[in-house]
């Protein structure tokens, strides 16, 4: 259309041409056209997004579990001129330069135990299938050519390109199938509707058990890898018992699996410690990270290994088969080292711990409403359960489906209305950038608060 009215909704001149020429990633059109579901957003300072109309945001997701140093930090941006100035790309294929040098030597400074090997690249999809391959090369390399499945968790998320939607279980078979061969799929820890109607710890170690029932049926000759998040914000944070994970590594090592646990969300301060890994005890043979590594403000993340994995290509004198233009470019590493130095300077790990607390504790009081079924969480990653009956525990839909239900879609529209960027699936979602207050605090829970009381209302549960 070239008038600036669609369907009753006047549009101004930078949302008409979003409409007309940008593809927003996952989003049906009839929803940004004709609810005025569009948002071009020009600005934002710490926790809050300004669009192009001046209409001001609290952003209760950090972008997408990404903003964990807030957004508008002029340091990162002046850092990434610098290196831009200086030297932006090199190959990745041959070369490397001083900054991913420098990301490198201080990661390996973070990342627990021996995980000192960093193979960058430029997103957590990217990162999934860098770790895939690598398990799977090294397994062939140690003499397994047969080790090639990997289990994963039932509701886990892992990304939308091909190998890292193979290993998410809400993945799309009517557009998307079959997908990458020997992938199966175990329960998940979630002491809420635990698959084996076991409650607390003890159902958190019978999801362990299943993850080694699953090797010995697929046969562990077969198995090169087990995957899962620490904390899986698309299972809606269901928080497991450290001895949940330290099992998890006893089944992988006796049965020679490799073990990669994926912190594109969890890492970089979001559950309260650096990374995830450290509240459970266990250190993996490969870790994922992105987003929080450099907050967003540049595309990057990393496959952190350790040493007896990298050694097996020392030893054999093999390259690893698999390149990304992008990885560790420069002026993405700059803005990475600026964040973490932001992240460690103030100390925002323990301000997400400290304050992830106080969430948590706001958020208790939503139990009262009809439609709340749970609340949890770790550090700033908490969720909101919806259910359509609390004693039967039903949702208002499995998974990513659960967003289309009429009543999340309005609780989501009514949260937006109100000034807050959250999602409402099987569970509302709160990750807000770890600079967030008390103050900012309380107005996200108000607002989700009085969210939940207009559309009770409207679909009569109140």
């Amino acid at each position: 259309m070239a008038d600036d009215v669609r369907h009753g909704r006047e549009f101004g001149s930078l949302e008409q041409q979003a409409l007309e020429h940008v593809w927003i990633h996952t989003a049906r059109w009839l929803d940004l056209a004709e609810r005025d579901g569009l948002r071009v957003m020009v600005r934002g300072e710490g926790c809050r997004l300004f669009d192009a109309r001046g209409r001001s945001y609290l952003d209760g997701l950090a972008g997408l579990y990404v903003v964990n140093v807030g957004h508008g930090r002029t340091e990162i941006a002046e850092a990434m001129a610098k290196q831009a100035r200086e030297l932006a790309y090199v190959s990745a294929a041959s070369y490397t330069n001083l900054a991913a040098v420098q990301l490198a030597d201080v990661l390996a400074g973070l990342t627990p135990g021996d995980l000192d090997r960093f193979f960058f690249c430029s997103g957590g999809s990217e990162a999934i299938e860098s770790a895939l391959k690598i398990a799977k090369q090294v397994q062939a390399m140690r003499g397994f050519p047969k080790r090639y499945k990997v289990i994963a968790w039932r509701g886990g998320y892992h990304g939308a390109t091909f190998g890292a939607m193979s290993i998410t279980s809400s993945r799309n078979e009517k557009f998307f199938g079959p997908f990458m061969y020997g992938v199966s799929f175990v329960p998940s820890p979630n002491r809420y509707r635990n698959d084996f109607g076991i409650e607390g710890e003890e159902g958190d170690l019978r999801c362990a058990e299943a993850i080694e029932e699953e090797i010995l049926a697929q046969g562990p000759d077969t198995v090169a890898a087990v995957i899962g998040e620490p904390v899986s914000v698309s299972n809606s944070n269901h928080v497991p018992s450290p001895r949940y994970w330290q099992r998890v590594r006893q089944i992988c090592d006796a049965h020679g699996v490799l073990l990669i646990m994926d912190e594109v969300i969890n890492g970089f301060g979001r559950t309260g410690t650096m990374f995830a890994t450290e509240q459970f005890g266990v250190v993996p043979d490969l870790m994922t990270m992105a987003k929080g590594l450099s907050s967003g403000y540049a595309p990057i993340a990393a496959v952190a290994v350790g040493k007896q994995l990298f050694d097996e290509f020392k030893k054999q004198d093999v390259g690893l088969a698999h390149l990304l233009t992008f990885g560790g470019q420069a002026v993405s590493c700059a803005a990475a080292l600026k964040n973490i130095e932001i992240l460690q300077r103030e100390e925002l790990p323990q301000r997400s711990a400290d304050q992830g607390k106080y969430l948590l504790d706001r958020l208790e009081q939503l139990r009262a409403h009809p439609t709340v079924g749970d609340v949890r969480g770790l550090g700033l990653m908490c969720a909101v359960e919806l259910v359509k009956n609390k004693q039967s525990k039903e949702p208002f839909g499995w998974g990513p489906a659960a967003a289309t239900h009429p009543f999340s879609r309005r609780v989501a529209e009514l949260m937006e209305e109100r000034g807050l960027l959250s999602r409402a699936f099987m569970s509302i979602q709160l990750c807000p950038p770890l600079v967030i207050s008390k103050e900012e605090i309380d107005e996200m829970v108000a607002i989700v608060d009085e969210s939940l009381s207009v559309a009770e209302r409207e679909f009569d549960f109140a």
